[in-house]
């Protein structure tokens, strides 16, 4: 398939396009700040590093595997998570697991990465589409407003508004159908090879991994920066 046929490109939300504001690391440890809590920047990065890759087994703890569907599932999930890291440092304080959910759950706690902007602006001019595909709560849409991008997405499908999450291939072909292209003529980018890559693909979209971090160097295709996809997309993608 060749760059020229694409009309549409979507996007996941969350690491892809934005992230909690200066990281989430900082900001959790700002939030143990504001109770007196004096915890260390890299030992909360070293347990969120070690907790990350069991998400999967931390929600079968609760019971709760798509959280963004239901505004009690993401309150007992995420407190869940919360209540996981803060043990891990010894913290044991309801309130400031409250304090954490009502933190990461507003629209200020959140900021583009540095390299969005540019790269849907350049796609914008190039003549494609936009589109957005991510396990979020349905608050997403205005915080996209707040960050002044929202109007720049054709078709947004996100899964707190949809009851449906990725890596559910219906989620995919619900944005096909919205969009009213073909998949072989759409293409989504996301940070992750479960949620975004593999299901992608399963319903015939061309998928691209955005590895920021250089975790999967073998992967392709992948761009280290979404200034890189433009000139990913207008050269042959297979």
């Amino acid at each position: 398939m060749n760059g020229n046929k694409v009309e549409i490109v979507f996007f996941d939300a969350g690491e892809t396009l934005l992230h909690p504001d200066p990281s989430f690391h900082e900001l959790f440890v700002d939030v143990c700040a504001r109770k007196g809590y004096e915890v260390d920047v890299e030992q909360v990065l070293k347990i969120q590093q070690r907790l990350a890759p069991h998400l999967v087994e931390l929600a079968e703890e609760t019971g709760i595997t798509a959280p963004s569907l239901d505004a009690d599932d993401s309150l007992t999930f995420w407190s869940h998570l919360y209540r996981r890291l803060l043990g891990e440092l010894g913290i044991e304080d309801e309130t400031l697991v409250r304090d954490m959910y009502g933190t990461f759950s507003s629209t200020s706690s959140y900021r583009l990465f540095d390299d969005v902007l540019p790269a849907l602006e350049r796609l914008t001019e190039m003549g494609y589409r936009l589109g957005l595909i991510s396990n979020f709560e349905e608050w997403l849409e205005e915080m996209l407003v707040e960050l002044e991008v929202g109007h720049l997405f054709d078709v947004s499908v996100i899964s707190g508004a949809e009851g449906m999450e990725k890596p559910d291939p219906e989620i995919y072909r619900r944005a096909l159908t919205k969009a009213g292209v073909d998949p072989n003529f759409a293409v989504h980018v996301g940070d992750s090879p479960a949620n975004d890559i593999d299901p992608a693909r399963a319903v015939g979209i061309m998928a691209v991994l955005l590895d920021r971090y250089n975790r999967y160097p073998d992967m392709s295709p992948r761009v280290r920066a979404l200034t890189d996809l433009p000139d990913l997309l207008a050269d042959p993608l297979d």
